[in-house]
C-alpha cells in the first residue's frame, strides 16, 4: 500500500471517527451526562485518532488526542460522578471544540497545508477541566510532544502498559484465544488490532489477556504479521473470551475470528518396566464435548465493506452509459429494419435486461443514506440555541433514504442555510410569544427525505411566525424586484425570498442579514436539477421543499419530436400529454396562447417557434401537447410526436456550445439514442423562464 493510500485511510477513519464523537457529545448534552459506554467509546476513538496520528508524524493532533484521552482516563476510572453539575457543560463545550479542532486540521491535511504547531492554549484548557475535575487548584503540566517513531518502537503511554510476549505456541497461563484476520488489503492492520485491544480493555482487566503481535501501537511493521497469520488475542478466563467476540464481530474491517483453546504438549511417554502392564481400557467418547470444539473452530464471518475511490466510480458509471448506448445502437441498427430474426430478438431482450441490471447495480454503488448530512444540523440547532439564546429541538425523518453521493455532497449547503434560517429568522425571540400563541415553548425543527422513486424531496420546516408577506413586500421593493403599483399574491411574495441579496434583517448578524442564503438555496438546488418552492403561514411556520433527482447519470425521459429534431424531457417533469383543438386554445392581449385544463389556464409554448426550427407542426391539431411541471411552475409544450419514454445516459453539453449560453434556452445536457442520434435534454423549468412567460 502506497503512501498516498495510508494517508487517505487515516483520513477518511479520521473524518469517520470524528462524526461518531460528534453524535455521542450532542446526546450526551441532552442527558446532561456521558454513560459508561459512552465514556469508553470517547475513550477508545481519542485512543485510536492518537496512535494513527502518531504513525503518520502528526504529533500536535497526537498530543491534544493523548490529553483528551487521558481527561477521559480519569472518568472512566472514576465514572461521571467525578465530574461535577458545574463543570459538565464546559466539558460538552469543550468536545465539540475538540471535534471542530480536529475537524479544521483533517481540511489542512486533505489540502497538504502545514497543521497549527501551537496548541499550547488548547492543551491549557483541557488541563485546566482536568484540574477541576481532580479538584487541584492548578492545571495539570503539558506533556512534552511525543518523539518520533524510530526504529525501535517507544514504550507506549504509562495508563497503557506493554502488553507481555505470549509465547508463539500459546501460553498456559492464558488458554483461552482468539484469533482475528481483517479483510485483505484493508489496510493500516497493525492499528485495527490496537483498536481491539483499547475495546476489550473496557470489560477486561490488562492482566487477564495478552496480544500477539505486541506492539501494534508503534510498530507498523507488526502489520505484516498480522496479514500473514492474524491478530492472537489470548485470555485467562473463557468468560472473558466470550465478551471479546461481540466486539471483535462488530469491530471495522474484520474478515473472520477463530476462537481455539490452549493445547498443552502430550507428556512423555513413561520409562519402560519389566513387569507386563495391564491390558489398556478404553476410553469413553464425549460426544458433547467434540460438538462444542466444532462450534468453537467454525469461523464467523462478517460481510465486508470496502471504501472506494468516488473517481472509479464515476468512471464505472461511465462505461455503464456507454454500455447502454451501444446496446441501443446495435438493437436499433438500421441493417436490422424489415428482418424478422427471432433468435437475434431473445438475445437482444436478453441483453436488455442484463444492462437494465448492470445500470441498477452501479447507480446503487453511488447511492448514500443523507444520514450524515442530516446530523450535521444537531451541532448548527445545538450552537445557534445557545448563541440565540433560543430552546429549540431537531427532529430527524427518512434520514435513511439514499440519493446518488455527488448530490448528496451538494445539499449540505442548502439544508445548512434552511435551518439557519428557521433558527433566526422563523422561531420566536421569546418562549413567551410562543406559549401565547398557544405553542410549545420549545420551537421545532423538521427535517425530512422521502425517495419517491425517480426523485428525492427534502423538506425543511418550522413551527415558528412564519413570513410577514407585508415586510417582505416592503423590502422588495426598496430593493427594487417589486413595484409598488402591482398587487402581488402571496405565492409571488414568498419568492422575493430567494432574490440574490435580499435578507428581511435590518442589521447584520453573525448568521444573517447579508442576503446570502434562500438565492443560495435556489441556485444550489436547481445545479443538481432539482426545484425549491416555499409555503408560509403567518403565525404558524414556514416549509421549503427541495425537489431533487435521485441521481444525474441515468434518467428516466420522454422522448417528442419537432420537424427533424429530437428532444427528451425528464419524466418527472411531465404531468400528461394530450390532443386538442383549435377551439381549445385562447389568445390573450398580446397574441400568447392559452389551453385550458381542468378549470384552470395554462400558457403554451411552441417548440418550433421558440426554436427557430425549419419544419415542424404548425396547427395544433397536426401535433401533441406535453403538459409539463417544475415546481410551482405549470405550461403546455407544442410538439409533433410523443415517441415514447425511454432510460437515457444524460451526457453534458460540449464546450463550444456552452460558449453560446445555450442553457439559458432551456436545454440542460444531450443524450445518444441508439441509431446513434443525438437528442437534446430540456430544462422544463428554464424553458419556461427563457420563453419570458410572466
Amino acid at each position: 500500500m502506497s503512501s498516498n493510500d495510508i494517508l487517505d485511510m487515516y483520513i477518511y477513519e479520521t473524518n469517520t471517527l470524528l462524526e461518531q464523537l460528534e453524535n455521542i457529545v450532542l446526546d450526551a448534552e441532552k442527558e446532561n451526562t456521558f454513560s459508561q459506554d459512552n465514556v469508553n467509546e470517547i475513550f477508545r476513538i481519542m485512543h485510536t485518532i492518537k496512535g494513527s496520528s502518531a504513525m503518520m508524524e502528526f504529533d500536535t493532533l497526537a498530543r491534544v488526542s493523548h490529553r483528551i484521552e487521558d481527561l477521559f482516563f480519569i472518568i472512566r476510572e472514576n465514572t461521571m460522578e467525578v465530574v461535577s453539575e458545574a463543570n459538565r457543560p464546559a466539558l460538552f463545550d469543550l468536545m465539540l471544540h475538540s471535534v471542530d479542532y480536529f475537524r479544521e486540521e483533517m481540511e489542512k491535511v486533505e489540502a497538504e497545508q502545514p497543521l497549527n504547531k501551537d496548541v499550547d492554549s488548547f492543551l491549557s484548557n483541557i488541563n485546566t477541566l482536568i484540574a477541576k475535575i481532580k479538584g487541584e487548584d492548578s492545571p495539570a503540566e503539558v506533556p512534552p510532544p511525543a518523539a518520533p517513531a524510530a526504529a525501535a518502537p517507544e514504550p507506549p503511554a504509562a495508563d497503557v502498559p506493554p502488553a507481555p510476549e505470549p509465547s508463539g505456541e500459546g501460553n498456559p497461563d492464558f488458554p483461552y484465544q482468539l484469533r482475528v484476520f481483517f479483510d485483505d488489503g484493508c489496510g493500516m492492520e497493525n492499528l485495527r488490532a490496537y483498536m481491539l485491544v483499547t475495546s476489550i480493555q473496557g470489560f477486561c482487566a490488562e492482566a487477564d489477556f495478552l496480544y500477539e503481535p505486541a506492539g501494534v501501537e508503534q510498530d507498523a511493521s507488526t502489520a505484516e504479521q498480522i496479514i500473514d497469520n492474524g491478530f492472537l488475542l489470548e485470555f485467562k478466563n473463557a468468560e472473558d473470551r466470550e465478551k471479546a467476540i461481540p466486539t471483535v464481530r462488530t469491530s471495522g474491517s474484520v474478515r473472520s475470528y477463530q476462537p481455539h483453546d490452549y493445547a498443552p504438549p502430550p507428556p512423555p511417554p513413561p520409562e519402560p518396566v519389566e513387569k507386563e502392564a495391564p491390558p489398556p481400557v478404553k476410553a469413553a467418547s464425549a460426544p458433547a464435548a467434540n460438538n462444542t470444539n466444532n462450534a468453537n473452530n467454525a469461523q464467523h464471518q462478517k460481510e465486508s465493506l470496502i471504501s472506494v475511490n468516488l473517481s472509479k466510480l464515476d468512471a464505472l458509471s461511465a462505461i455503464v452509459g456507454e454500455i447502454v448506448i451501444t446496446e441501443s445502437m446495435v438493437t436499433s441498427s438500421p441493417d436490422l429494419k424489415g428482418l424478422h430474426l427471432d433468435a437475434f430478438s431473445k438475445s437482444a431482450r436478453q441483453l436488455r435486461k442484463l444492462t437494465d441490471e448492470l445500470q441498477d447495480v452501479s447507480m446503487s454503488l453511488r447511492m448514500i443514506p443523507v444520514s450524515n448530512t442530516f446530523q450535521k444540523m444537531n451541532r448548527i440547532v445545538r450552537d445557534m440555541c445557545k448563541k440565540l439564546n433560543k430552546q429549540v429541538k431537531l427532529t430527524l425523518v427518512g434520514e435513511n433514504t439514499e440519493v446518488d453521493k455527488t448530490i448528496v455532497d451538494s445539499i449540505g449547503d442548502p439544508i445548512m442555510h434552511m435551518v439557519r434560517n428557521s433558527m433566526d429568522h422563523g422561531i420566536e425571540e421569546n418562549a413567551e410569544d410562543r406559549i401565547a400563541a398557544g405553542k410549545n415553548p420549545v420551537g421545532e425543527i423538521l427535517l425530512s427525505a422521502q425517495d419517491t422513486g425517480s426523485e428525492v424531496i427534502i423538506q425543511i420546516s418550522d413551527d415558528g411566525g412564519g413570513v410577514d408577506d407585508e415586510a417582505v413586500l416592503a423590502k422588495a421593493i426598496r430593493n427594487g424586484i417589486a413595484s409598488p403599483d402591482i398587487e402581488y399574491s402571496h405565492k409571488e411574495i414568498l419568492n422575493f425570498l430567494m432574490a440574490p441579496g435580499f435578507s428581511t434583517n435590518q442589521q447584520v448578524t453573525e448568521f444573517s442579514g447579508r442576503g446570502v442564503g434562500m438565492d443560495v438555496v435556489k441556485s444550489g438546488v436547481e445545479s443538481l436539477g432539482g426545484t425549491v418552492t416555499i409555503t408560509s403561514e403567518k403565525g404558524q411556520g414556514m416549509t421549503t421543499i427541495m425537489r431533487i433527482p435521485l441521481t444525474m447519470a441515468i434518467m428516466d425521459g420522454m422522448e417528442v419530436s419537432v420537424g427533424d429534431s429530437i428532444f427528451t424531457i425528464p419524466i418527472n417533469n411531465v404531468r400528461s400529454s394530450l390532443k386538442v383543438t383549435k377551439k381549445d386554445i385562447l389568445h390573450d392581449s398580446v397574441n400568447g396562447e392559452m389551453v385550458k385544463l381542468m378549470d384552470s389556464y395554462y400558457p403554451v409554448i411552441r417548440a418550433k417557434d421558440f426554436y427557430n426550427l425549419p419544419s415542424g407542426a404548425d396547427d395544433v391539431e397536426n401535433g401533441i401537447l406535453m403538459w409539463l411541471e417544475s415546481g410551482d411552475i405549470s405550461y403546455c409544450l407544442f410538439v409533433d410526436e410523443l415517441l415514447g419514454e425511454h432510460q437515457i445516459v444524460v451526457k453534458p453539453l460540449p464546450s463550444y456550445v456552452n460558449n453560446f449560453d445555450i442553457k439559458s434556452y432551456g436545454i440542460t445536457g444531450c443524450s445518444i439514442l441508439g441509431d446513434g442520434s443525438i437528442s437534446v435534454i430540456l430544462d422544463a423549468k428554464g424553458l419556461y423562464a427563457a420563453a419570458h412567460i410572466v
